[in-house]
């Protein structure tokens, strides 16, 4: 049988490309220039895609300044000085925070879909940042004539714009970064937390059809970035029974780099309902050794003891570089690690067909 198999997104950017963003930002570097290197680093992180195997690509995120907040960079109404997130090795990523509204997308995911569709014929998966973590920005202050509920009205507008805008050209499915769900747990014990982020997220979801919805994911995972998590010590089970409850048709989870996968298994085997897939993570993009097929075959095969085989797929515990600026994972090593899915993911689908 063949079990589906898909990347969660980003890739190591070439150097060139990571020098070409910071010249481009200041005022180092032509329009034409930058948009030049762009479209090189698209066509050949596709190019290299393809020849893993995969039969879902993405571009490899190579154009996003970052997973989280590609829609606003550049706006002029947002400012430095945001919430902070600390990942376990100590270092802090800083995220921007509105100063007044109203609240727009200055960039949507399409067009980075559009742009990678030039170069392939393969289907392509676009990811998206949540309307949770972009919620975020609204300052814990306020904002003079610009309430929290105004601005969560023209987000949801904004994010259900974003998704829309990838399925009208064509995406092979959306799939919703919701990094911050685990987090969540973290940072509010109680719940409170979480389940807003779930009401706001099923809020955007609830402007698509029941067909709409089965063409879009939702991603977890503890956050990877320079080879570090944040939320990797928070267990699954304060987590997973609320993400299931969102109206999506896929989802995919980090599992790999789980030291009990059996325990969470079994909470995926309790929470799933009939109608969804989960996508299990049996690569780890953090550890810088390449799995075998023959591991992820194995992964693969527990993973199928907990759940139905018309619900199982398989994926990476996460994107390689999330942040443009992560250099901690080498190209050559993230489509290794593809390759090795893709392989593995077969070989498991040949042994339980």
């Amino acid at each position: 049988m063949t079990i589906p198999t898909e990347p969660i997104g980003s890739i190591p950017r070439p150097e060139k490309l990571i020098a070409a963003f910071a010249q481009y930002e200041q005022g180092n570097l032509s329009h034409g220039e930058f948009e030049s290197i762009c479209s090189e680093a698209v066509q050949e992180t596709i190019k290299k895609f393809e020849a893993t195997g995969s039969p879902v690509i993405t571009d490899g995120e190579q154009t996003k300044p970052s997973f989280a907040t590609y829609p606003v960079h550049g706006l002029s109404n947002i400012s430095a000085g945001g919430i902070k997130i600390e990942f376990a090795d100590g270092h802090v990523r800083q995220l921007p925070k509105l100063v007044s509204g109203p609240f727009r997308y200055k960039t949507y995911a399409s067009t980075y879909l559009m742009a990678a569709k030039k170069f392939t014929r393969v289907p392509v998966k676009q990811a998206v940042i949540s309307p949770s973590a972009l919620s975020l920005l609204y300052p814990f202050e306020g904002i003079a004539n610009y309430s929290q509920e105004e601005f969560l009205a023209d987000l949801v507008n904004q994010a259900a714009g974003d998704i829309r805008g990838c399925l009208e050209q064509g995406a092979h499915c959306v799939q919703i970064d919701f990094t911050e769900g685990r987090l969540a747990v973290k940072l509010d014990p109680s719940g409170q937390l979480l389940s807003s982020f779930i009401a706001l997220i099923n809020r955007v979801l609830g402007q698509f059809s029941a067909g709409e919805r089965r063409r879009i994911g939702v991603h977890t995972c503890p956050g990877g970035d320079r080879d570090s998590t944040h939320s990797a010590d928070v267990d699954y089970s304060g987590l997973l029974p609320s993400l299931f409850s969102l109206d999506v048709g896929s989802f995919y989870m980090q599992l790999a780099s789980e030291p009990d996968r059996r325990h969470v298994l079994q909470i995926v085997r309790d929470n799933l309902r009939p109608e969804q897939r989960v996508f299990v993570g049996v690569i780890d993009p953090i550890n810088p050794r390449v799995e075998t097929a023959q591991e992820v075959r194995d992964r693969v095969l527990e993973a199928s003891d907990f759940i139905s085989l018309d619900q199982l797929g398989t994926t990476d515990d996460c994107g390689f570089s999330p942040f443009g600026d992560d250099l901690s994972t080498a190209r050559e090593t993230a489509f290794a690690k593809i390759r090795a899915r893709v392989d593995g993911t077969q070989l498991a689908g040949e042994q339980l067909g």
